[in-house]
């Protein structure tokens, strides 16, 4: 039986989990309430939005592998701090932020090695400014707000 794992890196956009970090600080800077940033914002990860998440999985159907793991990530780890002043300018609101220390068993840093993903002809797309907006964009709308 061919089988391929699929390991995804830090996926966001329309539709996300509202357990993720970028949906919870939505959340919580469209209520005026403040957001707790762990180890003040300096941790790297690599984030994914949707739309490359889905044309990676596309890719890899297509090519018909017998057994692998394919890592599907941006291949560009952003410091969290910079991601929340670009989702702050996507929502036209500046977020109250809570600074805290690393989280116990948290890591400083998350990147996908997308080597074998790029040899079949893909890429990711979209930047985090460009993704965030969509998110945005797409949150204002769904919430009304």
């Amino acid at each position: 039986m061919n089988t391929t794992g699929l390991r995804f890196f830090t996926v966001y956009g329309p539709w996300g989990r509202p357990d993720m970090a970028y949906f919870k600080f939505t959340n919580l800077i469209s209520q005026g309430k403040p957001i707790e940033v762990y180890n003040e914002g300096k941790m790297l990860r690599d984030f994914t939005y949707i739309d490359d998440i889905v044309a990676g999985i596309l890719t890899i159907l297509d090519a018909d592998l017998k057994c692998e793991v394919m890592n599907i990530g941006a291949d560009k780890p952003e410091e969290l701090g910079r991601y929340i002043e670009v989702l702050e300018k996507s929502l036209g609101i500046v977020a109250e932020k809570i600074m805290k220390p690393m989280q116990p068993g948290d890591v400083p840093r998350t990147m996908a090695d997308v080597a074998k993903l790029r040899k079949m002809g893909w890429e990711p797309k979209v930047k985090i400014e460009e993704g965030l907006k969509n998110f945005a964009d797409w949150y204002k709308e769904y919430y009304k707000i």
